[in-house]
């Protein structure tokens, strides 16, 4: 008995890293692992500013899409008010920053703890309720914070905003002179509301989830807590809006009501997710690509002689993408991913 354990100790160790070398020659491992080294190598062919700037716009709404899907896919709570959780992230910071030198790096987590305070009031309140309170109550939230942001002009600056005092490079204090870390920060940030919409997807509350989305009365009756589940998924994307939130105010430096708080980033939100492939953990990272690039091209060529052309844009794709692929994009991608695939090195073994 002694030797035949001792032989299996042996032997496991080498069949294991053998199985796992087999598992990362097949197409599933490398060909996502080549496009992250390729995001990771692209600022070094992409040396426009604009077009990094671009980029970073991408990643940005990427990951906002991607939190707000945990809610508005997943949970099948529509919020068309998300932007009160980006506003709440870039407002903390800059406020404790001008006031007291606080650097955004802690400022940040104390913005999230504040949205996870704020989607409590939201979720205490709505998830109980039925139809579209939720998503009513989410654009009024929404509308009380920029409202506020404007009468109180003695803490946020009122409609002029706030600007952040340009440091150089101070990456202790969040700040650098170029975008390049910015890119770096942000891809970071996208990165992990992917892993964590995996995590969350393939976990218990995932699945809660998804079941009270098709049918919340079949959920509850099987014993899921639909206000608890609700709540979580709420109080998750509004932490990771909030420290979105505060990305965006020290990228640009500056910060007002009408940018932070505005209908515009709610609806950004939601539309990468649905045009991307809504309830999918890919679908905003998609629908972000897609629509970002759109939306600054119609800003820079557009937006001086026909301010708002990128809200028809907006609308134009979403008519097009409900009528052919309700679904989202994602669903073509993927079948074209798939047919890929199978034709490169090691496809036939998946």
């Amino acid at each position: 008995m002694a030797s035949e354990t001792t032989n299996n100790s042996v032997y496991s160790g080498p069949a294991k890293v053998g199985w796992q070398w087999r598992k990362l020659t097949t197409p599933n491992w490398y060909v996502p692992l080549i496009g992250l080294i390729i995001l990771l190598v692209l600022p070094v062919f992409i040396t426009a500013s604009y077009y990094r700037h671009v980029l970073i716009l991408v990643f940005l709404y990427a990951a906002a899409g991607e939190a707000w899907n945990l809610i508005g896919g997943y949970g099948g709570q529509f919020s068309l008010g998300h932007a009160a959780f980006f506003g709440i992230g870039a407002y903390t910071s800059t406020i404790l920053l001008n006031a007291w030198d606080v650097s955004p790096w802690i400022s940040m987590f104390l913005g999230g703890l504040l949205a996870i305070l704020m989607s409590l009031v939201i979720g205490l309140t709505c998830f109980r309720l039925r139809s579209h309170y939720f998503t009513i109550a989410t654009i009024g939230f929404a509308e009380v914070l920029r409202l506020s942001a404007l009468y109180f002009r003695g803490l946020t600056g009122g409609a002029q905003g706030m600007t952040i005092p340009y440091l150089g490079t101070a990456p202790a204090m969040y700040q650098f002179d170029s975008k390049v870390p910015y890119y770096y920060i942000i891809l970071f940030f996208m990165l992990l509301t992917i892993y964590l919409t995996h995590k969350i997807r393939n976990s218990r509350l995932g699945f809660y989830l998804l079941a009270l989305s098709q049918n919340q009365e079949a959920a509850q009756a099987v014993g899921v807590d639909v206000v608890q589940a609700k709540q979580l998924a709420l109080s998750i994307s509004a932490f990771l809006t909030a420290l979105l939130g505060t990305f965006y105010a020290q990228y640009l430096y500056f910060i007002e009501p009408a940018s932070v708080f505005s209908l515009d980033t709610s609806i950004l939100m939601p539309l990468v997710s649905i045009i991307g492939g809504i309830a999918t953990v890919l679908g905003p990272i998609v629908g972000a690509f897609l629509i970002i690039p759109v939306r600054e091209l119609a800003l820079n060529l557009l937006g001086s002689s026909f301010a708002g052309a990128h809200f028809i844009m907006y609308g134009a794709m979403l008519i097009i993408i409900i009528l052919v692929r309700p679904a989202g994009i994602i669903g073509i991608l993927s079948q074209g991913y798939r047919t890929v695939i199978s034709k490169l090195p090691g496809g036939k073994e998946n």
